[in-house]
This record gives C-alpha cells, sequence and structure tokens, in this order.
C-alpha cells in the first residue's frame, strides 16, 4: 500500500509538471495585407515600412509575434476580389485595406472579419462606413479628408492665378473614391468664380485626349485628383502639364517629385504608421464598430521650381514660406 502511495504521488507532482513545460504555444495573430499595387514601387515599400514601423513601436514584430499575410494585385484590380477570398480563407485575424480601391473587395469577401482601412479618400460617401465618429458594421481605419483637400487645392490655384477663369480636374471614374470628390471641386470653383472643366481619365490611353481637350478649352490649370492609375502615370503626365503649359497641383508629393508643380494632400505615409494602431486595439479585443475613423493629422505641402521655370510661372514668396518642401 506504502508502495502504491508512493508512485502515486509520483505521478501527481510529475503530472502537475507538464503544462508548464509542454503547454501550447500561444497562437500568433495573423493580419491580412491587401493591396491594388505593387510590392517593387519604391513609394509602396515605404507605406509597407511604415505600416511594420508602426506595429513595431506597439510591441509587434513581424516574423516574432505576429505574421503578415500579404496580397498584391500588381495593378491589376480585376484580381483584389479573389486576393481578398483568399485571406478570408486563411482566417485571418484582421485585414488591412490599403486603398479605397481594395477596401470595396475586402469589404464584398467578408462580413465578420475586422477591415482596417489604411488609406480611405472618403469612407462615409463611399458607403463603406455609417459615419466617422461611429463606423458601424466590421470596417474601420483612416480617411484621407479626400474631398475637403481639393477645395483647398483650388483655393491654391487661384492664389497662385488671381485672374484665372476656368480649371480642369483630371479624375478617374473607375476609382470609386473620385467621383464623390466632384460636387466639392464644382462648390468650390462657383465660390471663386471659376468655371471647372472634369475630363475623365480611366487610363493611359486617355491622358493624352484629356490635356488636348484642356487646351482646347483654354483651361488655365489642373488639378489631378488622387488615383493609383494616376500616380502610376505621374511622370507622364507631369511631362504633358509642362509641353501645355498648364500649372498642376496634386494631392500626392510622389507628383511633385516626378516633375509636377506642386503637390498638397495628406501625408499617407503616416496613415499607414496610424493604421497599426486600429491593428493593435482588435487584436485586444476591441469591435472595428467601437473605433471611430480617424482623419490624417499631417499634410505635405511640395513646390517644385523646376516645374514652375518650366511653364514660366513665378511662384509668390508667400507661398514658398508655408511649403514644407521646394525642389529646386
Amino acid at each position: 500500500m506504502t508502495k502504491n502511495i508512493s508512485v502515486w504521488l509520483l505521478t501527481t507532482v510529475l503530472l502537475g509538471t507538464v503544462p508548464a513545460t509542454a503547454q501550447q504555444p500561444k497562437k500568433v495573430p495573423r493580419i491580412g495585407f491587401l493591396s491594388p499595387q505593387s510590392p517593387s514601387d519604391p513609394r509602396i515599400q515605404r507605406f509597407r515600412e511604415a505600416f511594420r514601423q508602426g506595429l513595431r513601436e506597439l510591441g509587434w514584430v513581424e516574423g516574432q509575434n505576429i505574421a503578415i499575410e500579404y496580397r498584391w494585385a500588381e495593378g491589376r484590380t480585376e484580381r483584389l476580389a479573389d486576393l481578398a477570398s483568399e485571406l478570408v480563407s486563411l482566417r485571418v485575424d484582421v485585414i488591412v485595406a490599403a486603398t479605397t480601391l481594395a477596401i470595396s473587395p475586402a469589404k464584398q469577401a467578408t462580413g465578420t472579419i475586422p477591415i482596417v482601412m489604411a488609406v480611405a479618400a472618403d469612407p462615409v460617401a463611399t458607403g463603406f462606413v455609417a459615419s466617422i465618429a461611429r463606423p458601424g458594421g466590421n470596417i474601420t481605419g483612416l480617411s484621407m479628408m479626400a474631398s475637403d483637400l481639393v477645395g483647398k487645392q483650388m483655393q491654391l490655384i487661384k492664389e497662385l492665378l488671381p485672374k484665372i477663369s476656368r480649371v480642369a480636374l483630371l479624375w478617374n471614374p473607375a476609382n470609386p473614391a473620385n467621383a464623390p470628390q466632384l460636387p466639392q471641386a464644382q462648390d468650390e470653383a462657383r465660390a471663386l468664380r471659376v468655371r471647372l472643366q472634369l475630363l475623365e481619365t480611366r487610363g493611359l490611353s486617355e491622358i493624352d485626349g484629356a490635356f488636348a481637350a484642356m487646351t482646347r478649352e483654354r483651361a488655365g490649370a489642373v488639378i489631378v485628383l488622387v488615383d493609383a492609375m494616376l500616380v502610376d502615370h505621374r511622370k507622364i503626365i507631369a511631362d504633358l502639364a509642362a509641353k501645355s503649359r498648364l500649372p498642376a497641383v496634386y494631392g500626392l508629393t510622389d507628383h511633385a517629385e516626378a516633375g509636377g508643380l506642386i503637390a498638397y494632400g495628406t501625408n499617407v505615409a503616416d496613415l499607414y504608421r496610424r493604421a497599426a494602431t486600429y491593428v493593435d486595439k482588435i487584436l485586444k479585443g476591441t469591435k472595428p464598430a467601437d473605433l471611430p475613423v480617424e482623419q490624417p493629422t499631417k499634410f505635405e505641402f511640395v513646390i517644385n521650381l523646376k516645374a514652375a521655370k518650366q511653364i514660366g510661372l513665378t511662384i509668390p514668396q508667400s507661398v514658398l514660406y508655408r511649403a514644407d518642401k521646394v525642389i529646386r
């Protein structure tokens, strides 16, 4: 009997130590990252690194305590629906939709997995969320305030060219984020007593024709809306604006760095970095519906004096002083 008791006690002690040494490894959260762009694009690499940096600041290190499943459409937006479905089938814990073009297929693919918008032009107007304060559903994230920014860009043109009477606006109707910006642009044009010429372009083949139309209608300047296709062709657009001697204002600094005249818009890298805070809160149990959509806090104003010289435009010192960066 004593021997049996001793064996029982020893077995109990050994079993009691098993959970401490042989417990199941903790599940590593998985993020799905959906983008219409290519990972080889240097600007996209910069945005991805900003997101990863945001995660590291919150204690999440890719490859250690968190995994990221990247899905890139490589510019072929028709692939986004299938890529979103892949992420859903992998049962990722949260999907980060890199742009407006990625948000829609992610939303169609799942109504339960949380979706974080890294960059959304106008999430209320496009129907992604019910409101900024109360997004509802499974989507939240960051807005670019694109509709407000186009009005600011119009004001900037009027400041540079007080006597201007006609402004062209280049936009992509295939991008659901572009159309909601048009009413704001039209309202601002009326307020500034400027006629607005709306020009659609769905791809490279239509850009030449759009600039020809600007010349025919004697536009005095052009605003180029934020769009992945248009930024992909930023060098061609900058060259056409210079050839047409048209002052051009863009919403992304990439355009100015590629030879465009002026860029005024949201600091996109900062939005990607801040998207990590949403991922962190969701992984810790907060529901997307309880996380208000945030608006940008950092903006960029870049002036390219080389482009100004090409078209014979003098930028007032009062405008130059406000620029975050001047390309000489």
